[in-house]
């Protein structure tokens, strides 16, 4: 069982930049595959990135190629998400989730899941 909880999401400006934390307790996070996703108003939840194991490969959507960036500290149990260049299509919630493995950017393939953050992008 793995708990994950977000945070550093909020309100920024278009063209700046914001942070993302996840931080989980449980069992063996350096074996789960890490992701971020974020579903919009009215939207359905899409993939934003995602990293393995050891942070050796990361994934992007090709929305967010490019100006955001995901990274993981296996000694803190914790995956971030560094998002520069925002832009008001950016607004959602963002969540992390944990995957054993399997197609890291099909939401399916990841068993927990935190309660998600809000960002706001305003023009």
């Amino acid at each position: 069982q793995v708990q994950l909880v977000e945070s550093g999401g909020g309100l920024v400006q278009a063209g700046g930049s914001l942070s993302l934390s996840c931080a989980a307790s449980g069992h063996s996070f350096s074996s789960y595959v890490m992701g971020w996703f974020r579903q919009a108003p009215g939207k359905e939840r899409a993939f934003v990135a995602a990293m393995n194991y050891n942070g050796g490969r990361t994934y992007y959507a090709d929305s967010v190629k490019g100006r955001f960036t995901i990274s993981r500290d296996n000694a803190k149990n914790t995956v971030y998400l560094q998002m520069d260049r925002v832009n008001v299509e950016d607004t959602a919630v963002y969540s992390c989730a944990a995957s054993p493995g399997g197609i890291y950017w099909d939401s399916r393939t990841y068993a927990y899941w935190g309660q998600g953050t809000q960002v706001t992008v305003s023009s």
